[in-house]
Protein backbone atom coordinates (compact mmCIF):
# COMPACT_ATOMS: atom_id res chain seq x y z
CA UNK A 1 0.00 0.00 0.00
CA UNK A 2 1.30 3.36 -1.35
CA UNK A 3 1.23 6.03 1.80
CA UNK A 4 1.14 9.25 2.02
CA UNK A 5 4.51 9.36 3.25
CA UNK A 6 5.85 7.39 0.73
CA UNK A 7 4.77 9.92 -1.97
CA UNK A 8 6.03 12.46 -0.69
CA UNK A 9 9.42 10.65 -0.27
CA UNK A 10 9.22 10.00 -3.87
CA UNK A 11 8.74 13.42 -4.82
CA UNK A 12 11.80 14.64 -2.58
CA UNK A 13 13.94 12.17 -4.62
CA UNK A 14 12.50 13.60 -8.07
CA UNK A 15 12.86 17.16 -6.93
CA UNK A 16 16.76 16.48 -5.77
CA UNK A 17 17.28 14.41 -8.98
CA UNK A 18 16.41 17.08 -11.10
CA UNK A 19 18.19 20.02 -8.95
CA UNK A 20 21.19 17.95 -9.51
CA UNK A 21 20.99 17.08 -12.57
CA UNK A 22 24.34 17.82 -15.06
CA UNK A 23 26.38 18.69 -12.03
CA UNK A 24 29.48 16.72 -11.34
CA UNK A 25 30.36 16.19 -7.46
CA UNK A 26 34.13 16.98 -6.73
CA UNK A 27 36.49 17.12 -4.13
CA UNK A 28 38.27 20.12 -3.92
CA UNK A 29 41.60 21.81 -2.12
CA UNK A 30 42.57 25.47 -1.27
CA UNK A 31 46.43 27.07 -2.09
CA UNK A 32 48.12 27.12 0.91
CA UNK A 33 51.45 28.66 1.93
CA UNK A 34 54.38 26.76 3.44
CA UNK A 35 58.00 25.59 2.96
CA UNK A 36 58.17 23.02 0.45
CA UNK A 37 61.33 21.25 0.27
CA UNK A 38 62.48 18.84 -2.93
CA UNK A 39 64.98 15.89 -2.50
CA UNK A 40 66.53 13.13 -3.10
CA UNK A 41 65.58 10.26 -0.85
CA UNK A 42 68.42 7.01 -1.22
CA UNK A 43 71.02 5.55 0.68
CA UNK A 44 74.31 5.47 1.92
CA UNK A 45 77.29 3.90 4.08
CA UNK A 46 78.92 5.59 6.77
CA UNK A 47 83.00 4.97 6.57
CA UNK A 48 85.64 6.70 9.21
CA UNK A 49 87.92 9.27 8.05
CA UNK A 50 90.76 8.81 10.13
CA UNK A 51 90.73 4.68 9.90
CA UNK A 52 93.85 2.48 10.58
CA UNK A 53 93.64 -1.07 10.27
CA UNK A 54 96.56 -3.32 11.39
CA UNK A 55 97.04 -6.57 9.22
CA UNK A 56 99.15 -9.35 10.33
CA UNK A 57 102.88 -8.38 8.87
CA UNK A 58 103.30 -12.46 8.17
CA UNK A 59 102.78 -15.71 9.39
CA UNK A 60 102.28 -15.57 13.28
CA UNK A 61 100.31 -16.29 15.58
CA UNK A 62 98.28 -13.35 18.56
CA UNK A 63 100.42 -13.40 21.24
CA UNK A 64 98.00 -10.56 23.80
CA UNK A 65 95.18 -8.78 22.94
CA UNK A 66 94.90 -5.52 25.41
CA UNK A 67 91.87 -3.96 23.87
CA UNK A 68 88.04 -4.68 23.31
CA UNK A 69 85.87 -4.23 20.31
CA UNK A 70 84.33 -0.76 21.39
CA UNK A 71 86.72 0.72 23.56
CA UNK A 72 88.22 4.23 23.36
CA UNK A 73 92.12 3.84 22.74
CA UNK A 74 94.85 6.95 22.55
CA UNK A 75 97.28 7.52 20.17
CA UNK A 76 100.26 5.41 20.57
CA UNK A 77 98.69 2.75 23.41
CA UNK A 78 99.73 -0.65 23.27
CA UNK A 79 96.91 -2.66 21.48
CA UNK A 80 98.22 -6.18 20.62
CA UNK A 81 101.29 -8.21 20.85
CA UNK A 82 102.36 -10.59 18.30
CA UNK A 83 104.22 -13.68 18.68
CA UNK A 84 108.14 -12.33 17.87
CA UNK A 85 110.36 -15.24 17.78
CA UNK A 86 110.71 -15.61 14.20
CA UNK A 87 110.60 -12.28 13.69
CA UNK A 88 113.54 -12.11 16.33
CA UNK A 89 115.32 -15.07 14.48
CA UNK A 90 115.27 -13.06 11.63
CA UNK A 91 116.56 -10.01 12.71
CA UNK A 92 119.58 -12.11 14.73
CA UNK A 93 120.45 -13.73 11.33
CA UNK A 94 120.59 -10.47 9.10
CA UNK A 95 122.98 -8.85 11.68
CA UNK A 96 125.22 -12.22 10.93
CA UNK A 97 124.85 -11.45 7.44
CA UNK A 98 125.52 -8.03 8.03
CA UNK A 99 128.26 -8.22 10.08
CA UNK A 100 129.97 -10.88 7.83
CA UNK A 101 129.48 -8.72 4.46
CA UNK A 102 130.95 -5.73 6.27
CA UNK A 103 134.01 -8.18 7.68
CA UNK A 104 134.31 -8.96 3.32
CA UNK A 105 134.04 -5.28 2.38
CA UNK A 106 137.18 -4.13 4.59
CA UNK A 107 138.77 -7.06 3.81
CA UNK A 108 138.66 -5.74 0.20
CA UNK A 109 139.45 -2.54 0.45
CA UNK A 110 142.44 -2.99 2.64
CA UNK A 111 144.05 -5.61 0.15
CA UNK A 112 142.41 -9.13 2.67
CA UNK A 113 142.48 -10.36 5.98
CA UNK A 114 144.60 -8.93 9.01
CA UNK A 115 146.41 -12.70 8.45
CA UNK A 116 146.26 -11.84 4.47
CA UNK A 117 147.30 -8.50 4.92
CA UNK A 118 150.36 -9.55 7.07
CA UNK A 119 151.71 -12.77 4.72
CA UNK A 120 151.57 -9.94 1.90
CA UNK A 121 153.71 -7.47 3.72
CA UNK A 122 156.01 -10.63 4.51
CA UNK A 123 155.99 -11.51 0.95
CA UNK A 124 156.89 -8.06 0.15
CA UNK A 125 159.66 -7.73 2.26
CA UNK A 126 161.19 -10.97 1.14
CA UNK A 127 160.14 -9.81 -2.39
CA UNK A 128 162.14 -6.44 -1.87
CA UNK A 129 165.07 -8.11 0.22
CA UNK A 130 165.66 -10.66 -3.24
CA UNK A 131 165.74 -7.86 -5.58
CA UNK A 132 168.35 -5.89 -3.78
CA UNK A 133 170.15 -8.80 -3.25
CA UNK A 134 169.67 -9.70 -7.39
CA UNK A 135 170.83 -5.86 -8.29
CA UNK A 136 174.23 -6.15 -5.78
CA UNK A 137 174.79 -9.39 -7.49
CA UNK A 138 174.26 -7.90 -10.90
CA UNK A 139 176.32 -5.03 -10.22
CA UNK A 140 179.32 -7.28 -9.01
CA UNK A 141 179.22 -9.51 -12.19
CA UNK A 142 179.35 -5.86 -14.23
CA UNK A 143 182.11 -4.99 -13.21
CA UNK A 144 183.74 -8.28 -13.49
CA UNK A 145 182.64 -8.37 -16.85
CA UNK A 146 184.01 -4.92 -17.82
CA UNK A 147 187.36 -5.98 -16.25
CA UNK A 148 187.37 -9.37 -18.05
CA UNK A 149 186.88 -11.48 -15.52
CA UNK A 150 183.33 -12.33 -15.51
CA UNK A 151 181.95 -14.34 -18.75
CA UNK A 152 178.67 -13.48 -21.09
CA UNK A 153 177.01 -16.37 -20.04
CA UNK A 154 177.52 -15.28 -15.95
CA UNK A 155 176.14 -11.39 -17.04
CA UNK A 156 173.23 -13.07 -18.58
CA UNK A 157 172.44 -15.54 -15.34
CA UNK A 158 172.50 -12.22 -13.24
CA UNK A 159 170.55 -10.05 -15.07
CA UNK A 160 167.80 -13.10 -15.75
CA UNK A 161 167.72 -12.95 -11.87
CA UNK A 162 167.63 -9.37 -11.59
CA UNK A 163 164.33 -9.12 -13.42
CA UNK A 164 162.68 -12.18 -11.78
CA UNK A 165 163.40 -10.67 -8.51
CA UNK A 166 162.35 -7.41 -10.20
CA UNK A 167 158.95 -8.88 -11.26
CA UNK A 168 158.14 -10.65 -8.10
CA UNK A 169 158.86 -7.54 -6.27
CA UNK A 170 156.28 -5.36 -8.86
CA UNK A 171 153.99 -8.26 -8.42
CA UNK A 172 153.92 -8.28 -4.25
CA UNK A 173 153.50 -4.42 -4.85
CA UNK A 174 150.54 -4.57 -6.62
CA UNK A 175 149.05 -7.34 -4.84
CA UNK A 176 149.23 -5.07 -1.69
CA UNK A 177 147.29 -1.72 -3.40
CA UNK A 178 144.76 -3.73 -5.61
CA UNK A 179 143.91 -7.06 -5.17
CA UNK A 180 140.58 -7.57 -5.59
CA UNK A 181 139.39 -6.21 -8.94
CA UNK A 182 137.09 -3.22 -9.72
CA UNK A 183 133.65 -6.33 -10.29
CA UNK A 184 134.88 -8.09 -7.38
CA UNK A 185 134.67 -4.83 -5.35
CA UNK A 186 131.37 -4.40 -6.30
CA UNK A 187 130.05 -8.13 -5.74
CA UNK A 188 131.05 -7.21 -2.00
CA UNK A 189 129.35 -3.83 -1.95
CA UNK A 190 126.30 -5.46 -3.29
CA UNK A 191 126.52 -8.13 -0.78
CA UNK A 192 126.70 -5.24 1.94
CA UNK A 193 123.86 -3.22 0.81
CA UNK A 194 121.81 -6.60 0.60
CA UNK A 195 122.78 -7.95 4.06
CA UNK A 196 121.41 -4.12 5.58
CA UNK A 197 117.96 -4.03 3.79
CA UNK A 198 117.31 -7.67 5.54
CA UNK A 199 118.47 -6.18 8.75
CA UNK A 200 116.02 -3.51 8.16
CA UNK A 201 113.27 -5.60 6.64
CA UNK A 202 113.64 -7.87 9.78
CA UNK A 203 113.23 -5.01 12.53
CA UNK A 204 110.58 -3.95 10.74
CA UNK A 205 108.89 -7.03 11.03
CA UNK A 206 110.06 -6.97 14.43
CA UNK A 207 108.38 -3.91 15.05
CA UNK A 208 105.00 -4.74 13.79
CA UNK A 209 104.79 -7.28 16.29
CA UNK A 210 103.79 -4.81 19.04
CA UNK A 211 100.58 -3.30 17.64
CA UNK A 212 99.83 0.82 18.78
CA UNK A 213 96.89 2.86 17.62
CA UNK A 214 98.25 5.96 15.58
CA UNK A 215 95.91 8.23 16.79
CA UNK A 216 92.75 8.23 19.18
CA UNK A 217 89.83 6.63 18.38
CA UNK A 218 87.75 3.46 19.02
CA UNK A 219 88.24 0.02 18.36
CA UNK A 220 85.60 -1.14 16.06
CA UNK A 221 86.71 -4.28 14.52
CA UNK A 222 88.55 -7.49 16.08
CA UNK A 223 88.26 -10.00 14.35
CA UNK A 224 91.21 -12.35 16.11
CA UNK A 225 91.23 -13.59 19.28
CA UNK A 226 94.16 -14.25 21.90
CA UNK A 227 96.26 -17.50 20.89
CA UNK A 228 94.95 -17.42 17.22
CA UNK A 229 97.07 -18.07 14.08
CA UNK A 230 97.11 -15.46 11.60
CA UNK A 231 98.03 -15.85 7.62
CA UNK A 232 99.98 -12.79 6.56
CA UNK A 233 97.64 -9.97 6.03
CA UNK A 234 94.56 -11.12 7.96
CA UNK A 235 92.87 -8.03 9.54
CA UNK A 236 94.13 -8.19 13.37
CA UNK A 237 92.27 -4.84 14.51
CA UNK A 238 90.86 -2.05 12.95
CA UNK A 239 90.05 1.29 14.82
CA UNK A 240 88.93 4.77 13.97
CA UNK A 241 88.56 8.47 14.95
CA UNK A 242 84.76 8.58 14.35
CA UNK A 243 84.34 12.23 15.70
CA UNK A 244 83.54 13.33 12.41
CA UNK A 245 82.73 10.33 9.44
CA UNK A 246 82.11 10.16 5.98
CA UNK A 247 78.81 8.89 4.27
CA UNK A 248 79.10 7.83 1.08
CA UNK A 249 75.71 8.31 -0.82
CA UNK A 250 74.10 6.28 -3.79
CA UNK A 251 72.18 8.24 -5.94
CA UNK A 252 70.29 7.31 -8.95
CA UNK A 253 71.74 8.03 -12.58
CA UNK A 254 68.88 9.69 -13.40
CA UNK A 255 69.14 12.28 -10.48
CA UNK A 256 72.51 12.71 -10.37
CA UNK A 257 71.61 15.87 -12.75
CA UNK A 258 69.79 17.91 -9.97
CA UNK A 259 73.54 17.74 -7.36
CA UNK A 260 74.83 20.25 -6.66
CA UNK A 261 78.28 21.54 -3.88
CA UNK A 262 77.20 22.24 -1.12
CA UNK A 263 73.61 21.20 -1.03
CA UNK A 264 72.26 20.04 2.77
CA UNK A 265 72.26 16.27 3.35
CA UNK A 266 70.04 15.35 5.91
CA UNK A 267 71.10 11.55 7.36
CA UNK A 268 69.03 8.93 9.71
CA UNK A 269 69.73 5.96 11.04
CA UNK A 270 66.85 3.04 11.97
CA UNK A 271 68.42 1.81 14.74
CA UNK A 272 68.02 5.25 16.71
CA UNK A 273 64.40 6.03 14.97
CA UNK A 274 64.18 10.00 15.06
CA UNK A 275 67.95 10.98 14.97
CA UNK A 276 68.90 13.48 12.33
CA UNK A 277 72.45 14.80 11.56
CA UNK A 278 72.85 17.05 9.54
CA UNK A 279 75.77 17.66 6.56
CA UNK A 280 76.51 19.19 2.98
CA UNK A 281 77.93 17.55 -0.31
CA UNK A 282 81.76 17.69 -0.18
CA UNK A 283 82.15 15.74 -3.35
CA UNK A 284 79.70 15.29 -6.37
CA UNK A 285 79.27 11.85 -8.52
CA UNK A 286 82.92 11.63 -11.07
CA UNK A 287 81.07 8.90 -12.83
CA UNK A 288 78.37 6.74 -12.76
CA UNK A 289 78.58 2.60 -12.15
CA UNK A 290 76.42 -0.50 -11.78
CA UNK A 291 75.86 -0.86 -8.02
CA UNK A 292 73.84 -4.64 -7.81
CA UNK A 293 70.96 -3.51 -9.97
CA UNK A 294 71.11 0.58 -10.19
CA UNK A 295 73.13 2.47 -12.01
CA UNK A 296 74.47 5.18 -9.60
CA UNK A 297 76.95 8.09 -8.71
CA UNK A 298 78.43 8.05 -5.72
CA UNK A 299 79.00 11.26 -3.39
CA UNK A 300 80.05 11.98 0.19
CA UNK A 301 79.46 13.61 2.69
CA UNK A 302 80.89 14.68 5.94
CA UNK A 303 79.14 14.66 8.95
CA UNK A 304 80.18 15.70 12.94
CA UNK A 305 79.72 12.44 15.36
CA UNK A 306 81.04 14.02 18.41
CA UNK A 307 78.65 11.28 20.68
CA UNK A 308 79.99 8.53 18.45
CA UNK A 309 76.79 7.09 17.20
CA UNK A 310 77.19 6.56 13.83
CA UNK A 311 79.31 3.58 13.07
CA UNK A 312 81.76 2.29 10.92
CA UNK A 313 79.94 0.34 7.92
CA UNK A 314 76.12 1.04 9.25
CA UNK A 315 73.36 1.34 6.30
CA UNK A 316 71.67 5.09 6.86
CA UNK A 317 68.94 6.64 4.81
CA UNK A 318 69.96 10.24 3.54
CA UNK A 319 68.08 12.51 2.18
CA UNK A 320 69.76 15.27 -0.17
CA UNK A 321 67.73 18.90 -0.07
CA UNK A 322 67.99 19.95 -3.70
CA UNK A 323 65.72 22.77 -2.96
CA UNK A 324 63.79 24.41 -0.17
CA UNK A 325 61.13 28.15 -0.63
CA UNK A 326 58.23 29.69 1.33
CA UNK A 327 55.83 28.46 -1.47
CA UNK A 328 52.32 28.72 -2.62
CA UNK A 329 51.13 25.12 -2.88
CA UNK A 330 48.89 22.81 -4.14
CA UNK A 331 48.88 18.76 -3.87
CA UNK A 332 50.45 17.84 -7.16
CA UNK A 333 47.42 15.79 -8.55
CA UNK A 334 45.17 19.06 -8.18
CA UNK A 335 47.58 20.73 -11.40
CA UNK A 336 47.15 19.41 -14.83
CA UNK A 337 48.95 19.42 -18.02
CA UNK A 338 47.68 20.03 -21.36
CA UNK A 339 50.20 21.26 -24.31
CA UNK A 340 53.36 21.67 -21.79
CA UNK A 341 51.63 24.04 -20.16
CA UNK A 342 50.23 23.81 -16.20
CA UNK A 343 46.23 24.61 -15.72
CA UNK A 344 44.27 23.91 -12.24
CA UNK A 345 40.26 24.09 -12.54
CA UNK A 346 39.15 27.35 -10.37
CA UNK A 347 36.02 26.78 -8.37
CA UNK A 348 33.66 30.04 -9.54
CA UNK A 349 30.27 30.05 -8.37
CA UNK A 350 29.36 25.99 -9.19
CA UNK A 351 31.74 26.40 -12.17
CA UNK A 352 34.91 24.87 -13.23
CA UNK A 353 37.29 27.68 -14.59
CA UNK A 354 40.37 26.94 -16.23
CA UNK A 355 43.30 28.84 -14.76
CA UNK A 356 46.91 28.20 -16.29
CA UNK A 357 49.55 28.68 -13.44
CA UNK A 358 53.19 28.35 -13.39
CA UNK A 359 54.71 25.72 -11.07
CA UNK A 360 58.19 25.96 -8.81
CA UNK A 361 59.71 23.85 -6.65
CA UNK A 362 58.01 20.42 -5.66
CA UNK A 363 58.43 16.83 -3.95
CA UNK A 364 56.69 13.69 -3.77
CA UNK A 365 53.11 15.05 -3.31
CA UNK A 366 53.37 18.63 -3.52
CA UNK A 367 54.17 21.39 -6.12
CA UNK A 368 54.77 25.16 -5.80
CA UNK A 369 52.00 27.06 -8.38
CA UNK A 370 52.16 31.39 -9.22
CA UNK A 371 49.37 32.95 -10.32
CA UNK A 372 47.01 32.33 -7.56
CA UNK A 373 45.90 33.64 -4.30
CA UNK A 374 46.28 31.98 -1.36
CA UNK A 375 43.02 30.46 -0.02
CA UNK A 376 41.60 29.88 -3.83
CA UNK A 377 39.52 26.87 -4.27
CA UNK A 378 40.79 24.29 -6.74
CA UNK A 379 38.72 21.21 -7.92
CA UNK A 380 41.08 18.10 -7.17
CA UNK A 381 39.46 15.16 -8.62
CA UNK A 382 35.53 13.87 -9.04
CA UNK A 383 34.27 11.40 -6.85
CA UNK A 384 31.85 9.70 -9.84
CA UNK A 385 35.58 9.20 -11.96
CA UNK A 386 33.48 11.79 -14.83
CA UNK A 387 35.86 14.06 -16.43
CA UNK A 388 36.56 17.81 -15.55
CA UNK A 389 36.20 20.32 -18.25
CA UNK A 390 36.16 23.99 -18.25
CA UNK A 391 32.73 25.39 -17.43
CA UNK A 392 31.28 22.23 -16.45
CA UNK A 393 28.57 22.63 -13.79
CA UNK A 394 30.06 20.98 -10.10
CA UNK A 395 28.96 20.07 -6.55
CA UNK A 396 31.66 20.18 -3.88
CA UNK A 397 31.08 17.37 -1.91
CA UNK A 398 33.14 16.21 1.41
Amino acid sequence: MITVASVAGLILIAIFTLHGKGQIPIRTVTVARAVLRSQISTNGKVEPIRNFEAHAPAPTSVKRILVHEGDRVKAGQLLMLLDDAEARSQASRAIAQLRGAEADLNAVQNGGTHEEVLATEAELVKARADLASAQTTHDAVQRLFDKGAASTAELRDAESQLKRTGAQAQLMEQKRKNRYSTPEVIRVQAQVADARAALVSARALLGKSEIRAPHAGIVYSLPVREGSYVNQGDLLLASADLSTVLVRTFVDEADVGRLAPKQPIEVTWDALAGRVWKGSVSMLPASVKLLNTRNVGELTCILENKDMKLLPNINVGVSIITAEDNVLFLPREAVRMADSKAFVYQIAEGTLKRREVQTSISNLTQIGVIGLSEGTAVALNSVNNKALADGASVKVVQ
